[in-house]
């Protein structure tokens, strides 16, 4: 997983700071979920993948499809 971020925020070529920023957290704080040094929060890898368009499942590397799911019609 923690290899899919890194490689998602390179392939933006984004560095660490402007993907911190954007979660609203230091620089530091989020080159340990890179590293796999502090594990990700859910709130986190949600905000992740919204960012990236693409899935929870592709983060997690539970898929390699990284479309993002499919929107649902409410109810």
């Amino acid at each position: 997983m923690y290899k899919r971020i890194r490689n998602l925020r390179e392939d933006k070529d984004l560095n660490q700071t402007q993907v911190a920023k954007m979660l609203g957290m230091s620089q530091t704080g989020y080159s340990k979920y890179e590293t796999g040094e502090n594990d990700i929060p859910s709130r986190i890898l949600i905000q992740l993948a919204d960012f990236y368009n693409t899935s929870i499942d592709y983060l997690l590397e539970r898929t390699d499809d990284k479309r993002p799911p499919a929107k649902r019609l409410c109810d």
